[in-house]
């Protein structure tokens, strides 16, 4: 169907959405909103779906939600009767739409049969990810666009074991999806007829509770944290979303008493409107957390996103300045204070192991190292380490101790198994207690890191390519590259070329197989240690550059990721 009949077929639709058909006839003249709206129908892949809330098959609405709800209720029942009678867990966060979308998703599963546990209110994604365990329903869903701007919203599946979907089952849950074609007309089943059917269960204070009670594991050492609990001062904003309740609450019973609140970010708030993005990963986002670290001579700035899976740390330098890390130096900072903590107290396993993304810094990996403990890589997605931890369940193999990716986010303790920043901001707290008793900052912490293991600089370069046009220039851009993959960046020499997508690993003209599930990443590994990788964004429209430099000394990392930068720019600019 071309774009602008599924539009006609929406529009005169007898039983669509009033406010729907409002802004639909709002889009009449205009064509290009329009096309956007409806020349594809919103992709549902391995991570869910993701995207701009409105009317239209491109969208994040009612029906494109009863569709992925339906979809994931025929995947349920495939399954059988067992799987069916576990429900499904559904969360929440504070975006625009997110109790609505909820909602429906309760609301066509009921007609299946299949019982909804829905939280009485917004509640993080890990919490989320605990309540499926806890619970043990077959799924779960988190509506969250994560840390998208305000115009978003999206739709997370998990599986039993409290993680994300991994591939074999998210092709097939996205088959299921893709096979229900007309959408309008999903049947859903009444709040008032499902909740006196049992097949809708409101979730309150007691699985807080149960979460609360499980993130006493976290904390390594408190006695320590008897010492310097009233001593800390840390700020905390959870950028207008949904870490408050919990955060506050988790610091507290840690035995963390100064804890100051960013006021004019604490409360939830859809238009986040005090910043242009809620991404603990940006500066902007740290501007009132700079102005009340200041205030109250905080040691420490932390942010969560909207959903609390992903933090943001700023530390203290000297005086009144503070510098954001990024999260690979985050990553950094916990294993090795997690690693010596343990080691400290005769508490760390001798098959102790350490799981990190493929994109990530190579800097923990060497601090895991010099302490006997192994890292895993994995593919991009915290699903790829959910699955590696209930295989060491399964197997015995080896004890988790922490797993994190690049993009701000951690786990510590496997009672989650998708990222957590509940979790850690209870650990960055810890650490930083431990140093300041030590006399060091965090900062400080950092630079010695460096010193033992030389230095290391990440960045990511993320490039937006809107639309049915862009989507088709990244695909163009990653054919090629695989047909005429670089040579060397900044001078220096490729050494390694990993391609994901076909699972190969090509050196000095000898190729090799990647064990690994097929991903459309693309890594280049280089003479002196340094590397690039090139992967496509699955949840919106970039395309995404991630650059590594080591050298012994700063300023050489500093003159490399430039020249890296350099190259990188050029490749893009051919794209575009």
């Amino acid at each position: 169907m071309e774009w602008s009949e599924s539009y006609e077929t929406w529009l005169n639709h007898p039983t669509l959405d009033s406010e729907l058909k409002k802004e639909l006839e709002s889009y009449q003249d205009n064509k290009t909103l329009l096309e956007d709206s409806f020349y594809t129908s919103l992709e549902f892949g391995t991570a869910g779906m993701r995207g701009v809330i409105g009317a239209g098959t491109n969208r994040m609405n009612i029906y494109t939600v009863r569709q992925a709800s339906k979809g994931l209720a025929l995947f349920i029942e495939n399954q059988g009767e067992d799987a069916k009678e576990k429900g499904v867990a559904i969360a929440y966060d504070s975006r625009h739409m997110s109790k609505e979308f909820a909602m429906e998703a309760a609301k066509t599963l009921a007609v299946h049969g299949i019982p909804s546990y829905v939280f009485e209110d917004l509640r993080p994604t890990p919490e989320l990810s605990f309540a499926v365990r806890h619970l043990k329903t077959a799924a779960g869903i988190m509506i969250t666009a994560s840390h998208n701007p305000a115009e978003y919203n999206g739709f997370k599946v998990y599986g039993e074991d409290g993680g994300q979907l991994p591939p074999k089952e998210a092709d097939e849950l996205t088959s299921f999806v893709r096979s229900v074609s007309d959408i309008l007309s999903i049947e859903t089943m009444d709040e008032t007829e499902a909740a006196e059917k049992e097949l809708l269960t409101i979730l309150g204070k007691d699985l807080d509770r149960a979460y609360l009670d499980a993130l006493k594991r976290v904390t390594i050492d408190p006695e320590l944290i008897n010492r310097q609990g009233r001593e800390l001062k840390i700020v905390f904003t959870p950028l207008h979303g949904t870490g408050k309740m919990l955060g506050e609450k988790a610091l507290q019973q840690a035995g963390f008493r100064n804890v100051f609140l960013v006021e004019e970010q604490a409360d939830p708030d859809p238009d986040f409107s005090t910043i242009k993005s809620p991404n603990p990963e940006d500066e902007a986002a740290f501007e009132l957390a700079f102005k009340k670290g200041r205030e109250v001579g905080a040691d420490i700035l932390i942010a969560t996103d909207p959903d609390a899976d992903r933090l943001g740390l700023a530390v203290r330098t000297a005086g009144e300045y503070y510098e954001l890390l990024s999260g690979n130096q985050i990553a950094s900072l916990m294993i090795d204070y997690i690693l010596k903590a343990h080691e400290k107290k005769g508490t760390l396993p001798s098959n102790s192991v350490m799981i990190k993304s493929i994109v990530s810094s190579e800097l923990p990996s060497a601090i895991a190292d010099k302490h006997g403990v192994e890292t895993m890589d994995v593919l991009t997605g915290f699903k790829f380490i959910a699955e590696k931890i209930k295989e060491f369940e399964e197997t015995h193999s080896h004890t988790f101790m922490f797993g994190f990716e690049e993009s701000y986010g951690y786990l510590v303790q496997p009672f989650v198994r998708d990222k957590d920043a509940i979790q850690a901001l209870v650990m960055v707290a810890e650490m930083t207690a431990f140093y300041k008793e030590e006399g060091y900052s965090l900062f400080d912490t950092l630079q010695e890191l460096y010193h033992e293991y030389g230095h290391y600089k990440e960045k990511t370069i993320s490039v937006t390519l809107e639309g049915q046009e862009g989507s088709k220039k990244i695909k163009e851009l990653m054919a090629h590259l695989r047909e005429n993959a670089p040579t060397e960046f900044g001078n220096i020499k490729v050494e390694v070329t990993e391609d994901f997508k076909k699972q190969t690993r090509a050196r000095f003209g000898d190729e090799e197989s990647i064990n690994l599930p097929p991903a459309d990443v693309l890594k280049y590994k280089l003479a002196d240690s340094s590397w690039i990788a090139i992967r496509p964004s699955g949840t919106e429209p970039k395309i995404k550059f991630y650059i590594a430099a080591n050298d012994d000394s700063g300023v050489e990392v500093e003159g490399k990721m430039k020249l890296f930068e350099q190259d990188i720019q050029k490749i893009v600019d051919k794209a575009k």
